[in-house]
């Protein structure tokens, strides 16, 4: 296991290392806003304030968020909305931004942010889930290893389906990557040259 998420487990409440069945109740109530759901689903946290969430959120701390920290922070482009219409990713971005970019500058600025969830502004739930935009490794250990397994499973007790596909990744990157040395090693990678400058 990564030594990061080895400390992250010694970090967490021990009710949340326990192994668990495949029907584990939600983190939080169904009457909660979609932002308290995503930070407790997605962060693991369960007192919410909203400066922290803004800055949690704002992935290339300008203060601001773009478009497309919208869009991440929403997961849109995670693989498991690979089936979700482009014009429905489009309107969350769009309403969101018509909730709090009060100067329609094309972003919402932290001020604007804080005023809106003052003013009891929310962000809205479409329904897409509860924003998955992690990488790979991330939404495997906070939305599977955690709930299912702890600090004492085994490589072996590593058989449901998720865990399956999760290390099916792991061995096809580290395929790739052996790949890769072996043609960086080469001197000339033959598929590299055009088809008309083959001598054969």
């Amino acid at each position: 296991m990564h030594p990061f998420f080895a400390t992250l487990f010694l970090l967490l409440p021990s009710p949340l290392l326990a192994h668990s069945p495949h029907d584990q109740a939600p983190l939080t109530s169904p009457e909660s806003d979609w932002a308290t759901r995503h930070l407790t689903e997605e962060h693991h946290i369960s007192n919410f304030d909203p400066g922290a969430f803004f800055t949690l959120h704002d992935f290339d701390s300008s203060l601001s968020w773009t478009p497309d920290e919208i869009r991440r922070m929403y997961g849109l482009d995670d693989e498991s909305m690979r089936g979700v219409e482009e014009a429905k990713k489009a309107e969350v971005v769009r309403r969101t931004l018509e909730i709090f970019d009060a100067d329609q500058s094309g972003a919402v600025e932290t001020g604007e942010w804080m005023e809106g969830w003052r003013s009891g502004k929310r962000l809205e739930d479409f329904g897409l889930g509860p924003g998955h935009h992690g990488d790979d490794e991330y939404e495997y250990e906070i939305h599977h290893f955690e709930k299912f397994h702890d600090e004492n499973t085994r490589e072996e007790d590593l058989t449901h389906p998720e865990d399956i596909e999760h290390f099916r990744k792991h061995d096809e990157q580290e395929a790739a990557a052996e790949h890769q040395e072996q043609l960086d090693r080469m001197p000339i990678v033959e598929q590299n040259i055009p088809r008309k400058f083959r001598r054969y």
